[in-house]
């Protein structure tokens, strides 16, 4: 039973401390749409779409004001595009139709973004994931809600290089092809090693060829509800600080799992994860950055960094598992620069590096997210970094992704404007050593020792 002052308390951290479901996300599969010729599927799929999420939005917005909880985005993840389209898709053209259906889709629910123009390429790539990856520049410029992944790695397959290798320069390109916009669509595209098939955000969700027909996911956020908690024990022991993470871990989850179970229940559909990421926005007080300063930090990316990210990162999964039936997707903390003001802020000062960003992406729940870089930066040099990235996740055993901004025709110093929930961020260095001679080998990198688990 929930208590009066339990209530009183949510209430608060809704109020004064910025908590909110960050999304309610419909995953829809699209494995039973079949057609000869791409235009016949963009019917099919834009059809079955705003079928199957014709109620979503309304829904969120009825639970969000009849409980007085801010739900701030409904979206929608569908099947991976490159597993439903290659029957009926020959060229990239026939690809961007597709694109161009999903948006289309998008726009009549009413979800700001759809996920799942997307491929699985871990291990290696079909002519059907070849074609859906170069149609990836021009299908993110020429759609608005259109979101794009590309799993290229994994612990168990270890890393396809070859598609690591393309995907630097389909960075480039998209970056190119959004130039006029700050090279935006380069913010819509997340290339993953280990990716979990139940992702709620965007832009890396895709609808797991292990789920239903549709589902129901929540992804719940609050930093400003874990900061104002730790701003009260200020000085205490490890084990307190801790605790006190998971106990605030565990409030946030349960709103998430009110608002997933109704949410399931109105629009009778399977629910299937709540995803509780500590993910931040550009606004004062919903920083990651400040948790980690409240934990004993002068600025991020002082010594000390990683271990704190590390320590928030456990006890928020703890403290969540507790909360939920089924907890999933990313759970942890996120570590996007442009959507952080506090990130914003340590990268301005030169205190946060790619380096250190890096290093901490070994703890943090997803990877290097939201990075302006110089827009110069070469194709080979976008895939090196892609190719550590992969790396970390894969030896590890855990998700990580990469979300690289080439910004054209800005460089260190400057700043890229994204608006909204993108925020902005200051454009980074790189290191300007090359390395094209290790990405120009082609093949994959092999598993590790130890995915062999049989």
């Amino acid at each position: 039973m929930i208590n009066q002052y339990e209530v009183i308390e949510t209430n608060e951290m809704i109020e004064k401390e910025n908590l909110d479901v960050r999304t309610i996300t419909m995953g829809i599969s699209l494995l039973d749409c079949r057609a000869h010729e791409a235009e016949e599927l963009a019917v099919q799929i834009y059809d079955r779409i705003c079928k199957k999420a014709e109620h979503l939005v309304e829904t969120g917005e009825a639970i969000a004001k009849e409980y007085g909880i801010p739900i701030i985005n409904k979206r929608i993840s569908v099947t991976p595009v490159a597993l439903t389209a290659g029957g009926a898709c020959r060229t990239k053209e026939d690809y961007l139709r597709i694109a161009k259906a999903l948006d289309d889709a998008a726009r009549t629910t009413g979800v700001n973004f759809i996920g799942g123009f997307s491929a699985l390429v871990s291990k290696a790539m079909t002519h059907a994931d070849e074609m859906l990856i170069h149609a990836i520049p021009e299908a993110l410029a020429q759609t608005q809600r259109v979101c794009a992944s590309v799993n290229a790695g994994s612990t168990r397959t270890g890393i396809n290089m070859d598609a690591v290798r393309l995907l630097g320069k389909i960075v480039h390109d998209t970056a190119q092809a959004t130039a006029q916009n700050d090279s935006i669509g380069c913010a819509k595209l997340v290339i993953f090693c280990n990716a979990p098939d139940d992702n709620p955000f965007m832009a890396g969700a895709f609808h797991g060829v292990t789920e239903g027909d549709s589902v129901i996911h929540v992804g719940v956020s609050g930093p400003g509800v874990v900061k104002t908690a730790l701003e009260k024990v200020r000085g205490e022991s490890f084990e307190v600080l801790c605790e006190t993470i998971k106990k605030t871990a565990f409030k946030v989850t349960r709103v998430g799992q009110l608002v997933a179970m109704e949410a399931s229940r109105r629009l009778d559909v399977p629910f299937g994860i709540v995803d509780l990421s500590l993910a931040p926005t550009p606004a004062i007080g919903d920083s990651v950055a400040d948790i980690l300063k409240e934990i004993g930090l002068e600025e991020v990316g002082a010594p000390g960094t990683t271990a704190a990210l590390a320590l928030l990162n456990d006890h928020v999964k703890k403290g969540g598992i507790m909360a939920g039936s089924y907890v999933g997707g990313l759970s942890g903390a996120f570590i996007p620069v442009s959507e952080d003001q506090g990130m914003i802020a340590a990268a301005k000062s030169g205190a946060l590096t790619i380096e250190k960003l890096e290093a901490m992406t070994c703890v943090c729940s997803v990877g290097l997210d939201m990075i302006a870089i110089p827009g110069d930066t070469s194709p080979a040099t976008i895939s090196g970094i892609i190719a550590d990235e992969m790396a970390i996740g894969m030896i590890n055993q855990k998700t990580t992704a990469v979300r690289l901004i080439p910004v054209i025709g800005k460089t260190v110093g400057e700043t890229a404007s994204f608006g909204g929930l993108l925020g902005e961020a200051p454009v980074m260095p790189v290191n300007t050593y090359r390395c094209d001679d290790f990405v120009h080998r082609t093949g994959r990198i092999p598993a590790p020792v130890h995915s062999f688990k049989n």
